[in-house]
């Protein structure tokens, strides 16, 4: 509103009215905040429930699981060769050399392995270097559920009580024929049986001591250890598992 007077004008400001609009965007702001942070919760319950369920689906052997890597050479258009195959077909040597080769608790955790755990932590404290202390169990829920990177350590966080769920209701004998079958081998190469025939040109219950314990060194670096051309380093690795595997007695008696 405008007074004139002697020809000049000035505004009449209402100052009420005016806090009155400055206060309101505040409140919609706050309710726009607490309407974000209800759909963030619930996104966050609807994604730890997809594992809670599906952990119940894949329980039977009937269903074959994939991984998020093979669902994003799917969505890439990259395509990958996965032949399912029952732990009965597979060469025993094969899972017990990737026990003593990648956890060789596995049959005695609970998904973790807390002295490892510990291990870790306490390096990490000290300020030396960390060595890895993922569990078999760990890795696969990581390989059905979850990323390798960014966030790694987020990613730990969720990991370690899914592993802890994971074990509680699966058998160890089924996470380990998820596990062998969901593994990468190679570039767009997923489970034992394509990785037998794709290095070695034999099925995953045709393998050998040697062929096993080539396998399961090369898988903490798949893409850069080639079990089929492996280096003096990844020899002597194949060497140690392969006599591992052949005194592993007990260590692998949950699979029988």
């Amino acid at each position: 509103m405008w007074h004139g007077w002697g020809g000049l004008t000035e505004p009449i400001v209402d100052h009420e009215s005016e806090g009155l609009d400055m206060a309101r965007p505040r409140r919609l702001n706050r309710a726009g905040l607490k309407r974000l942070g209800r759909r963030c919760l619930i996104a966050a319950i609807v994604l730890a429930v997809i594992p809670v369920v599906l952990t119940f689906l894949y329980l039977p052997s009937f269903v074959h699981p994939v991984s998020t890597l093979m669902l994003k050479d799917l969505a890439t258009f990259s395509g990958y060769d996965r032949r399912w195959v029952s732990i009965d077909d597979v060469a025993p040597v094969l899972a017990n050399s990737v026990i003593m080769s990648e956890d060789g608790q596995f049959c005695f955790h609970r998904g973790v392995d807390l002295g490892e755990l510990r291990g870790v932590v306490d390096d990490a404290l000290a300020g030396e270097a960390t060595r890895g202390a993922s569990t078999i169990t760990m890795q696969t829920v990581k390989n059905l559920f979850l990323w390798s990177r960014p966030l790694g350590s987020v990613r730990k966080a969720v990991e370690l009580p899914l592993a802890v769920y994971f074990d509680a209701v699966m058998s160890k004998r089924r996470i380990m024929e998820i596990y062998l079958n969901i593994a990468e081998w190679g570039p767009g190469i997923y489970g034992i049986e394509a990785a037998a025939r794709h290095h070695f040109g034999v099925s995953a219950k045709q393998l050998s001591r040697r062929q096993a314990a080539l396998l399961a060194v090369s898988l903490p670096n798949p893409i850069a250890r080639n079990p089929a051309k492996p280096g003096p380093g990844l020899r002597r690795l194949a060497n140690l598992i392969e006599r591992r595997a052949g005194r592993s007695g007990a260590y692998v008696g949950c699979l029988d």
